[in-house]
Parts: structure tokens; sequence; C-alpha cells
């Protein structure tokens, strides 16, 4: 089951910068710290959902294996090229982007928990729905900062992401009807 979403840490730390010059990309300081704080945890939750489904896929078994599997292979696919998207949006931004599963699990509104029959399908399906609905929630929640600050590529890339996650959870939730 999904956690709540947590807080902003308000922790961001800007990428070192040596003798190079500041960044001055037409938005501030303060609305490029609280973006990419918003997308380290969009990237934390988009990673344990990842996890979480590559998984599943790898251990699946039971009458709904083929199809199951195939489907998950899918989303975990599409979903490790956009880790390298959100990750590199932070880089642009000007701050470091989390990389460990320490900082994960601090960022992470999805709880990490496995199941303990491979064979249940269903209740696969339904942890990888919940987590899918949390991956949006964190995305909208950005998309509103970055919408509020002017980051235009912010908001695309969540937008393309809610259009992702939203069919993913409901192709999923489809196979529990």
């Amino acid at each position: 089951m999904a956690k709540p979403p947590k807080k902003p840490s308000g922790k961001t730390t800007p990428a070192a910068t040596g003798d190079m010059p500041q960044i001055d990309i037409g938005l501030s300081t303060g609305d490029r710290s609280k973006i990419a704080d918003g997308l380290s945890h969009f990237l934390a939750d988009s990673y344990t959902l990842y996890l979480k489904t590559h998984n599943f896929h790898w251990n699946i078994t039971g009458p709904m294996f083929n199809s199951l599997h195939v489907m998950f292979e899918g989303q975990y696919t599409e979903a490790w090229t956009a880790l390298d998207a959100i990750a590199e949006r932070i880089r642009a931004l000007g701050y470091r982007a989390p990389g460990s599963y320490a900082e994960f699990a601090k960022l992470s509104s999805i709880e990490d928990a496995a199941v303990a029959d491979d064979s249940d399908w269903r209740e696969m399906v339904r942890q990888l729905v919940l987590g899918n609905e949390a991956v949006c929630r964190t995305a909208r929640k950005v998309l509103k900062t970055a919408d509020n600050a002017g980051d235009d590529p912010t908001v695309d890339l969540m937008t393309q992401r809610l259009n992702i996650h939203e069919k993913n959870a409901w192709m999923l939730r489809s196979l529990l009807a």
C-alpha cells in the first residue's frame, strides 16, 4: 500500500559550480530549488515503481504469467528510459539528482513491498495500480510548482509522465475488474 506523500524536505543542494557562471535560465534560484526538490521526489517514486514492476516481471508465476510478464516488461522498459530524463531535468536546473537506494527510500511515497506468493498476480497488479497512481499524484504537485514558475520543460515532462502513468493504472486496474 502506498504511503501518504511526504512534504518536500527543502534540502535540495545545488550542484558544485566551481568557476562556472551562475545559472540564469529565466527561473529564480528559489523556483529552481522547489522544482528540483519536487522532481527528486518524483524520481524516487518513479524509480521505486520501476524496481517493483521489474521485480514482479521476474517473479510472476501461474496462469497469468505470459500476459503479465510481457505487460510488466513493457512498463519497466518505458520507465527506465524516463528515469534518465527526470534526473537530467534536475541537473539542468542546477541541482544534484538523488541516485541511491537510501535517498530514494527517504524521498519516495511508494512502499517498497514484495508479494509473498509469486502466483498472487492480483496483489502484484493491485500494488502497481497504487504505485502508478502515487506517481501521478507526485507529478501533479511538480507540474503545479513548475507551471507557477513558468518552467515549461518541466511542465511538459510531467504532462508526458502523467499520460503514461494514468494509462498504466487504467490498464492494470482493468485486469482486476
